[in-house]
C-alpha cells in the first residue's frame, strides 16, 4: 500500500514559499499572483500502519513548525507538482527512507517526493508556462501527477538489442556533422572523425551506447575546452588588464614557458613561478598524467589537442599540481 502526506510549514515558518512568491511576482513580472502555498508531498511503500503514522512527527515533520495533512488542501486557482526524474537522485526521499530504518530498525520503505505549489490569482496560459518553466528544470525534474498511485516500484523493460549507428564508418564529414546535430553531441568534429578512424580499425560501426560514453567523458564536464583555447590575438581595452597581461608574459619568459598561451596557463602560472623562485618549500609539486578513457582499449596515444583535453579526468593545476605536504 502507499501512504501519502503533504507537509507544509505554517505561517511565520514559510519561508521559502514567501521567497518564490516574491521571486515569481519581481522576476517573471506576475503581479496578478497574491498568494502561494508551498507543500512537500511524501509518498511512502513498504510500511506498515503503525510505523507511518509514527514517522509522521519524527521524520516527516516538525511538529513545532508544520502542518500535515493526508489530501491536497482545497482552495486556491492553479495547482502544479513537481518532481525528480527517474534516475536523478532524490536526497529528501533517501534521508526520510534512511532515518525510518534507523529510527524503528525495519526495511528501509520505497519513498517518493514531489513539490506541490498551490497558486492564488487570475493567470492566464502564457503565465502558468512562465511559472512552470521558471520551477521546473527539466534537466532533473518533470511535472508530477497529482493522482494517488498504486505502487512506487519502477519496473523497466530490458532491450534485447543495443542500438548500431548503421553506416558510421562510411559517412563524409557532412553525415558526421548531421549526426552530432541529431544527438546532440558535445563533441566536435574532429572529435567524431577520430571516433571514426577508430571503429575503421575495429572494423564495426559503434553502439549508440559507446558514442554516449564517449561523448560524456569528452565533453566540457569532464574539462572545459574555453580553458585550453590557444590565445593567439589579444587586444585591450583596459590598461589594468593589459598590465596584468604583460606580467604574465614577464612570468612565462622567468621560468622558460614555452607551452601554448591558454586561460588554463594563465591562472596556473603563478604557482609555477612561486616554485621556481623556491618560494614554496611546504608544498610538494609533482607532474600528473592525464588518464584516457576509451570506448575499449585505447584508440591510440595521438589525440586531437582537443579531444586529448576533453578525454582527461581533470586535475586542478593541469599539469603540475602543487598541494601542502603533510
Amino acid at each position: 500500500m502507499v501512504y501519502r502526506l503533504y507537509v507544509e510549514k505554517k505561517p511565520g515558518f514559510d519561508h521559502e514559499a514567501q521567497a518564490t512568491l516574491k521571486d515569481i511576482q519581481s522576476f517573471l513580472r506576475i503581479p496578478e499572483l497574491t498568494n502561494l502555498r508551498l507543500l512537500n508531498r511524501y509518498d511512502v511503500e513498504g510500511l506498515d500502519e503503525e510505523l507511518f503514522h509514527r514517522s509522521i512527527p519524527t521524520v516527516f515533520s516538525e511538529p513545532q513548525a508544520d502542518q500535515v495533512c493526508d489530501a491536497l488542501p482545497e482552495g486556491g486557482d492553479w495547482v502544479l507538482a513537481a518532481e525528480y526524474l527517474p534516475g536523478q537522485f532524490d536526497q529528501r526521499a533517501d534521508s526520510a527512507s534512511q532515518c525510518i530504518q534507523l529510527a524503528y530498525g525495519c526495511e528501509r520503505p520505497l519513498i517518493r517526493t514531489a513539490v506541490v505549489y498551490i497558486f492564488t490569482g487570475a493567470l492566464s496560459e502564457k503565465q502558468k508556462a512562465a511559472i512552470r518553466s521558471y520551477l521546473i528544470n527539466p534537466v532533473e525534474k518533470r511535472e508530477a501527477s497529482l493522482d494517488p498511485v498504486e505502487t512506487l516500484k519502477m519496473q523497466y523493460a530490458l532491450p534485447e538489442t543495443v542500438a548500431t549507428i548503421e553506416g558510421f564508418l562510411s559517412m563524409d564529414r557532412a553525415a558526421l556533422e548531421a549526426l552530432m546535430k541529431q544527438l546532440g553531441l558535445a563533441m566536435d568534429l574532429n572529435d567524431l572523425l577520430f571516433c571514426q578512424d577508430y571503429f575503421r580499425s575495429e572494423r564495426r560501426d559503434p553502439t549508440m551506447t559507446e558514442i554516449r560514453v564517449i561523448d560524456t567523458y569528452w565533453s566540457d564536464h569532464c574539462r572545459h575546452t574555453t580553458f585550453l583555447t590557444q590565445l593567439t590575438d589579444v587586444s585591450f581595452e583596459d590598461a589594468d588588464v593589459e598590465a596584468a597581461w604583460k606580467r604574465y608574459q614577464d612570468a612565462r619568459a622567468e621560468i622558460g614557458r614555452t607551452k601554448p598561451v591558454t586561460l588554463m596557463d594563465v591562472g596556473t602560472i603563478g604557482a609555477k613561478v612561486l616554485a621556481s623562485r623556491g618560494l614554496l618549500s611546504g608544498c610538494c609539486c609533482s607532474r600528473t598524467r592525464p588518464t584516457t578513457i576509451p570506448p575499449r582499449s585505447s584508440p591510440s596515444a595521438a589525440r586531437p589537442p582537443a579531444s586529448a583535453a576533453r578525454s582527461a579526468i581533470p586535475c586542478p593545476a593541469a599539469p603540475t599540481s602543487i598541494r601542502p605536504c603533510a
